[in-house]
Order: C-alpha cells, then structure tokens, then sequence
C-alpha cells in the first residue's frame, strides 16, 4: 500500500505481506495480511503502533516518508501483539525523544518482547479517559482489556472522531487484494470479519459488549483498525455485525451440518439430512466435511447460525478426532446460544454421541436437539425416518 490520507492530518502507513501463509501460525490468509499503522500530523506527531517484523523495513520507509523530515513525539501502542508491535524496539532506538504511550500492562509486557530495550523516562502510562493534546488534535484514551489481550486499549480522535480500534473490526487479507484502504458498499468485509472475529475474539463477546457500550457514548465517523480496511461509508453495517456477533446472535437463519467421516457412511447421512432439511423449507443448509475444510471457517459458520449438527463417526472409545477437535475448538471460544443435533455412527459399540453431548454440556445454554440418530457402519433405508425426525424437530 502507498501512503495515503485518511483524514487531512491522518496518515496511513501500514503495510500488506502478501507472503504469510498462517496468520498466528493457524489461521489460512490465502489474501495475506494487513498490518495497519497510522500518523496522526500536528504540531506533536503520533505514531499509531507499528508493525509485524515480516514488515518493518517497508514500514519503517513509509513511516520517514510520511515524516518528511520530522520527528515523532509519540508512539501509541494499542496491543503489544508482535504482529503490531514488532518493530517498536527499533522506532524506539530510532528516536530517542519520542514518548511510548500505552496501558501499565502494555509497558510492563514490552520488556518480554525485546532484548535490552531501555524505556527508563520515556513511558507514558493512560487509563480510561485520559487524553492527550498534540495541538489541533486531541486523544481520548478508551480501555479495552480482553479484546483480545489485558493489555489492550484504543484511542478516540476528538477532533476528526476517529476511533482506533487495535484489533476490533479487523479482518483477515491485504488491502492491495481486498479493495483497498477503505471500505464500500462494495467490498465483501462481512465474510473474513467475521472468521477473523469468532476465531480471535470469539470468546471475549462480553468485554466486546462492553466496547460497544462505550462507543455508542461518542460520535464515530471512522474506525482505523489494525486489520483490514478503515470503516466509514459503512460504519453502521459493521456495528450491527459486531453486536450480533459479541452478543452470540444469529446473524442467518439456517442450520450448518459439520461432519468427520472415516469410509464415508457418516457423510452420505449428513448430506442426507441436508437434503431433507432443504426439501422441508429450511431458509439455510451449509454442510462441511471436517477432514478436508479450514477449521477457522468451520468455526466461523457454526457461529453464524442459529443451529448445528454435528456428525461423526466413532473411534478408540472416543469420538473421530477431526470432530473432537473441532468441537473442542468451540468450547475454547465460548461457543454458546445454540441449538445442536447429534448423529453418531459405529459398527460394533457406538460412543461418539456419548463424547460429543458431554463436550457440549460443558458449554452455555447449549440445547441438544433429540432424538440422537445412530447409525450402524453405513446409511440403510431404515435410518431415514429417524433423519426425518431429526429434521422435523431441528426446524421447529
């Protein structure tokens, strides 16, 4: 990405790794990654956090480019995450006037990040509501622990009310492959928001609430987040997602069959029971085979609808361990608010519905949907019914 303008003193300088293959190691991003940074231009300069490593000499470039010649009086650390702070030992060392500004947790965690980094005068510790004038603009510091680490917090611009968001309202790819720096009506935010959302804050739904809460409370016109593409034209859109999201809400109603096949029997009922759903007027039937599709997708759809059914063969006394760890997956992210549907398969001793309801037990207002169907190693024409039954009362 070139720099360009957000507002007139606002300053994109992020950057886009068209290389990375596993965003934190799991997540896909056959689109790359952004790694957004900001200058905020006035009579004092705010750098609005860094970068990733994978980045920094392209950002460091941007960044003297964006300076023209000046020098920055603070850099604003809103998540000590390496993906954004990873550069901050070097701008640091580069700029020895500068101020570090960031939460207590934040300053006590940059130690751990760095070698010898030596901050000893050169911090500035905010809280809720602090601010900070650097001329024209004026900062407004919001605490925003848990979305996703304690250490975060984000920043309102009182003047050109922009919010930066840290890691709230991001999304996964590169803005140079994504439509660019801002999003329109155009851009298709919704379907890599949300897998980056449920996948990387699914669990803190409550402390998200909280963020909105606070956030109805001031003018926004834009959000600069650290992910993805600045929110404007859209803004209201993204909001109600985020509230649909965070409060565990169907965003679309319809029923998503997730399935772990080992000779295949499993599959053919789990697509049969789409078939008759589908046939019964259900508004929505998704179905992924859990051997061979992204977990953080599955993830995702099994939070965007209001139902679930999961399929799966037997194995080792257990459960078949694409579907173990997918529902295992779920339980980690606060998976709760919904209705699920068990369909078990094995040839001698039947076990997986067992595993599966106790895995689901152990989450919130969690409804197990009867009756349990269980198959004897294939599809027979004699299950069928009870697929029908199924069906019938997951769509009533």
């Amino acid at each position: 990405m070139t720099l360009m303008n957000i507002t007139s003193d606002i300053v994109y300088i992020g950057t886009d790794d068209l290389d990375i293959d596993l965003f934190e190691n799991q997540y896909t991003v056959p689109e790359g990654m952004a790694y957004n940074s900001y200058l905020i231009m006035d009579e004092k300069i705010a750098v609005m956090d860094t970068t990733d490593r994978r980045t920094a000499a392209e950002w460091k470039a941007n960044l003297t480019a964006a300076l023209n010649g000046r020098t920055p009086d603070y850099l604003i650390v809103h998540h000590m995450e390496p993906d954004h702070a990873g550069s901050l030992a070097d701008i640091v060392q580069t700029y020895p006037t500068m101020t570090v500004v960031a939460t207590n947790a934040a300053i006590r965690m940059m130690p751990q990040f760095f070698d010898d980094i030596n901050l000893e005068g050169r911090t500035l510790a905010v809280k809720e509501g602090d601010s900070l004038p650097l001329g024209r603009h004026t900062l407004r510091f919001i605490m925003a622990p848990m979305i996703h680490w304690p250490e975060v917090m984000m920043t309102y611009d009182e003047t050109d009310k922009v919010l930066f968001s840290a890691d709230a309202f991001g999304k996964f790819g590169a803005l140079g492959k994504t439509g660019g720096l801002f999003c329109t009506p155009e851009t298709d935010w919704a379907c890599e928001a949300r897998r980056y959302y449920f996948n990387i804050c699914g669990k803190y739904g409550t402390q998200v609430q909280n963020l909105l809460h606070k956030a109805s409370q001031i003018d926004i016109t834009t959000v600069c987040p650290l992910h993805g593409p600045v929110l404007r034209d859209t803004l209201a859109t993204q909001m109600d997602l985020y509230n649909t999201w965070s409060s565990y809400g169907v965003e679309t109603p319809g029923i998503f069959i997730a399935y772990a096949s080992i000779h295949g029997g499993t599959a053919l009922a789990a697509k049969k029971l789409g078939e008759i759903l589908q046939a019964k007027g259900c508004p929505k039937v998704v179905i992924s085979d859990l051997c061979r599709s992204d977990l953080a997708e599955n993830i995702e759809d099994a939070f965007r609808y209001g139902t679930l059914v999961v399929a799966a063969s037997s194995y080792d006394g257990t459960v078949f361990p694409p579907m173990h760890d997918f529902i295992w997956h779920l339980q980690i992210k606060g998976y709760q608010k919904r209705r699920v549907g068990i369909i078990e398969n094995g040839s001698w001793a039947p076990c997986a519905a067992r595993v599966m309801t106790d895995m689901f037990s152990q989450m919130k207002d969690i409804e197990t949907v009867t009756p349990c169907v269980t198959l004897r190693s294939s599809l027979k024409s004699a299950d069928i019914s009870a697929l029908e039954t199924l069906a019938s009362h997951l769509m009533a």
